[in-house]
Parts: C-alpha cells; structure tokens; sequence
C-alpha cells in the first residue's frame, strides 16, 4: 500500500531542535504517513522575529506556500510548567493556524531531558567512546524532575570526552552541536517512552493521523 504523503512545517525553539521534527516523522511513518517537512530558519528573516511562539507560528505560516498538514511546535515547558507551555502552542495555532493539525513538542523541562539515558551515545559523540569516567545520568523516572537537564547534560559530555584545557573549553563551546547529534541518534523505542512527556507527544501524533485520515476520506 502507498504511503500518504504529508506536508510538515516545524517551528523548533533552536535550529538544534531540527532533529526532533524526525522523531515525528518517524512516528507518522509508523502509521504509514511519509513526510515532506518544512523547518524555515526565522533568524534569517529581515524582519526580526520574537521568542513568543505566537510570532513564530505567524512568520512560518507566512513563509509556507499553501496549508500544511501538519503544524509541529516545539516549546520546552522550562519553569512554566507543561500545560501551560501547551496552552499556548495551541491558542497560538488556533489564531494563526485554525485549520491546520497540530502536534505539539513539550519536553519536561527541557529538551536535554530526553538525551540523559544513552551513556553510549554521549560517550560517543563526546569523542571518546571507551572512556570510563561517570557520567552521574538519570533514570528515566526522574529526569522529568531534574531542575536543569542542560547543565547535567553538558556536565556528562565534558565527562565523557575526559579532556582538560584548551580540548575542554572546546567540548563545552561544542555543545549545542553535541545535542543536536544526541537528538538525532535518539532511540524513541527506548528508556525515553517512560517519559510522559514522550508518551504525550505519541498520542499527539496518534490524534493527528486520525485527523488526517478524515480529511483525506472527505
């Protein structure tokens, strides 16, 4: 059977965040729906965009040629809290984007989160694959209560890479680009389906295909 094909526009709170637009895709995949994705980099705008996620969804939505199918936002809940960070993805959309799908992205509390339970992966992407050094991670049931998941991220590929110095500075100014990779090697089959948050975002994407199953029977 042919693969539906979806149009996707994904508004991420950093250009690091692009992987997460592929986690997406993978789990439409699953429920035999290809993607085409949009991910418009907002920076490069003349006119400068805002943080808010209102502005975002405005200036994507005027970028993207005709309607997509899906909207994906990414919006990490920090100190606010999940539904509220949620709230506002959705009143968001329903003012710039009514007749679009919405899956929201609302990690607890931070994106970083997701990326604490794959010692081998950080290793790796530290540069040093077989280092021993303790990395100090979470379990799953309690990353989502970590205060600040980017600083015990940050301190475990430091960690990991077991450098000192000038090699030391290096790895942690390499940060954002370190995450970007976890993210990309992010197994969604693994420990990270313990997280709520995850398990929000599956039925999300679950909520979504049913949507886009009507619209294409209509």
């Amino acid at each position: 059977m042919t693969a539906r094909v979806a149009s996707v526009l994904f508004i991420g709170e950093g250009t690091s965040d692009r992987p997460l637009v592929d986690v997406v895709a993978d789990l439409l995949l699953d429920h035999g729906i290809e993607v085409r994705i949009t991910a418009p980099d907002l920076t490069q705008l003349s006119s400068r965009v805002g943080h808010a996620t209102d502005q975002k969804i405005a200036a994507a939505m005027r970028l993207f040629e005709g309607t997509p199918d899906l909207l994906v936002v990414h919006r990490d809940a920090d100190a606010a809290g999940p539904e509220v960070r949620r709230r506002e993805v959705v009143d968001a959309t329903s003012v710039h984007a009514s007749d679009v799908s919405l899956v929201p992205i609302v990690p607890v509390r931070m994106t970083e989160s997701w990326l604490l339970f794959d010692e081998m992966a950080i290793r790796q992407v530290a540069g040093n694959p077989r280092s021993r050094d303790r990395l100090d991670l979470r379990r799953p049931r309690d990353a989502e209560g970590e205060a600040n998941p980017k600083d015990l991220l940050r301190a475990a590929l430091v960690a990991a890479s077991a450098t000192t110095g000038r090699r030391r500075e290096t790895v942690i100014k390499r940060f954002p680009e370190h995450r970007r990779q976890l993210l990309e090697r992010l197994d969604r089959s693994g420990p990270v389906t313990e997280l709520p948050a995850f398990q929000r975002l599956v039925d999300d994407v679950e909520s979504a295909v049913a949507r886009l199953r009507v619209t294409t029977v209509q």
